[in-house]
């Protein structure tokens, strides 16, 4: 019986010929992955389990960014603990103020995600390394400490459905709205514990960010993972990226899918998930009230990369944010950032009337730069728009692509880019 890319993966980590949907596994892990918020409880696990050391110091990464900088004494307090664990430990992808990002940007930045891992993270994104053809998945805290302490974690085999991607997307549609529509289609709950893998031609009109915005959501459709067949620009990227070696997998030809979808490229257009889950989704066009917004926000895991940034300078380039509205960029790391520098993308956009921000989370999980009042409306480039995710039980968000979140700070209200002649 064929499998798929990631039963692949796991079956080799596992040092099974082969494995099916449902089994129960053991495998071997190459990264294990925490946060500022997530990694102090799987310290304290670690402590209850009495155990001393790391199973590898150069396989596990501590990456500071959702209070960064602190934003509070309980954040502070977080990052100490986790701060010292690092020190104690001697972990060598440790990264604080000055040298963190958002960790999904971050690690396959640094080179620490390759085609063919087994990667699991104390955060439900880290589903994002599926763009390079690894399996990666978030977890909880304890089985965290456990990857920490043991390098291993179980797993049940997923089973998988296939996206097939053919033709070419317009100028304005992005991974974001590829991914909003798939999710509006089949719901959040749609892959629920399963793998979502993309194949098809039209792959490869798809750039890395473009790819790893649609991995990271993922988990927004319920999915245990996404993941994308390596080719050309995959390689590419982690040539350019990593010195490590890389495997390639790929699914048999007689591999079992429980479910198949084509999506036509060519026909999508910029979409918009309403207020509060992602499938509440509707294309720009389609959306014939106005939606006055009072709060933008470009970045975070999904869509604080190069690409993104770009696309939101080439729309604010010469337009002024709406007078009474807030826009916040966040460049997703500090080589972003320093890259948008060169580039003089954020003159664009202190000229246009937008703020720009350190890497952090910050705004997307409510935590802070951002924060909604009662009554407030953002359109926002996150992942997430359940009721108070970014503040305030009252407010709304709408997620949509950096383009479309460009374009509404110059309209305050819900808009495309050729609204601005674009």
């Amino acid at each position: 019986m064929g499998m798929t890319m990631t039963q692949k993966i796991l079956a080799a980590h596992t040092g099974l010929e082969c494995v099916e949907a449902g089994q129960l596994i053991e495998a071997d892990l190459d990264l294990v992955l925490g946060n500022d918020i997530t990694s102090p409880v799987a310290i304290h696990e670690m402590d209850k389990m009495k155990v001393n050391t790391v199973f590898d110091k150069d396989k596990i990464a501590l990456v500071m960014d959702h209070f960064i900088p602190n934003k509070d004494i309980k954040s502070a307090e977080h990052c100490k603990c986790v701060r010292e664990f690092a020190c104690r430990h001697e972990i060598s992808n440790y990264f604080d103020v000055g040298e963190m990002g958002i960790e999904h940007a971050l690690l396959p930045e640094k080179g620490l995600t390759v085609a063919g891992d087994v990667i699991i993270g104390a955060d439900s994104h880290t589903c994002t390394y599926g763009a390079l053809g690894a399996f990666s998945t978030g977890m909880g805290s304890t089985d965290m400490a456990a990857g920490m302490a043991t390098g291993k974690a179980w797993f049940k085999v997923p089973s998988a459905i296939r996206f097939q991607l053919v033709g070419k997307p317009s100028k304005w549609v992005s991974g974001k709205d590829i991914i909003l529509h798939i999710i509006g289609m089949i719901g959040v709950d749609g892959a629920r514990y399963k793998s979502m893998e993309f194949t098809g031609e039209g792959i490869k009109n798809l750039s890395m960010d473009d790819r790893f915005t649609i991995a990271n959501m993922a988990i927004e459709a319920g999915g245990k993972n996404g993941i994308f067949p390596v080719d050309e620009i995959a390689e590419a990227y982690m040539k350019k990226h990593s010195n490590r070696a890389y495997k390639i997998y790929e699914a048999d030809e007689d591999a079992i899918y429980d479910e198949e979808y084509v999506i036509e490229l060519d026909k999508l257009e910029p979409t918009v998930a309403f207020p509060h889950l992602p499938e509440n989704t509707k294309t720009v066009p389609e959306i014939k009230e106005e939606v006055i917004v009072d709060q933008v926000v470009i970045g975070s895991c999904t869509n604080g990369r190069i690409h993104d940034l770009r696309t939101a300078a080439e729309i604010l380039k010469g337009h002024k944010v709406k007078k009474g509205l807030r826009c916040i960029v966040i460049p997703a790391t500090q080589g972003i950032y320093l890259q948008a520098m060169e580039e003089g993308l954020l003159k664009t956009f202190i000229e246009a009337g937008a703020v720009i921000s350190t890497p952090t989370c910050g705004p997307c999980l409510g935590g802070y730069m951002g924060i909604l009042a009662a009554g407030e409306r953002c359109v926002s480039t996150t992942n997430r728009n359940f009721v108070g995710r970014m503040g305030h039980v009252e407010s709304e968000i709408y997620l949509a692509s950096p383009a479309v979140a460009a374009a509404s700070a110059v309209t305050g209200k819900i808009s495309l880019p050729e609204e601005l002649g674009l």
